[in-house]
C-alpha cells in the first residue's frame, strides 16, 4: 500500500510541475488568466499530495504495533483486554 501511495504523491507532484511550466512557457504567451489559473491549481496540489502521502490505509495496523517497552506494553496490553504469550 504504501507503493501506491507513493506513486500517487509523485503523480500529483509531477502534475504541479508540469502545471508550473507550461503555464509560464506556452499558456502566457496566449492567455495571462489562464495561465495564473493553473498557477492556483498547482499551488493547491503539493498540499494534497502532502496529505495523501501521509494517510493511512486500512491495513496499516500502527496501532498494534509495540512500543519497544515491555511495561508499557504489558499495561496497554491489561486495557486492551489483550493477553500476550510469554
Amino acid at each position: 500500500m504504501y507503493a501506491r501511495r507513493r506513486h500517487v504523491y509523485f503523480a500529483m507532484m509531477g502534475t504541479c510541475l508540469a502545471l508550473f511550466v507550461l503555464a509560464w512557457g506556452v499558456v502566457r504567451l496566449w492567455s495571462l488568466p489562464v495561465a495564473v489559473a493553473m498557477c492556483v491549481v498547482a499551488m493547491v496540489i503539493p498540499p494534497l499530495a502532502a496529505i495523501v502521502a501521509n494517510r493511512r490505509g486500512p491495513e496499516d495496523r500502527w496501532w498494534d504495533d509495540p512500543s519497544g517497552d515491555p511495561k508499557s506494553d504489558e499495561w496497554w496490553d491489561e486495557l486492551d483486554g489483550k493477553r500476550r504469550p510469554r
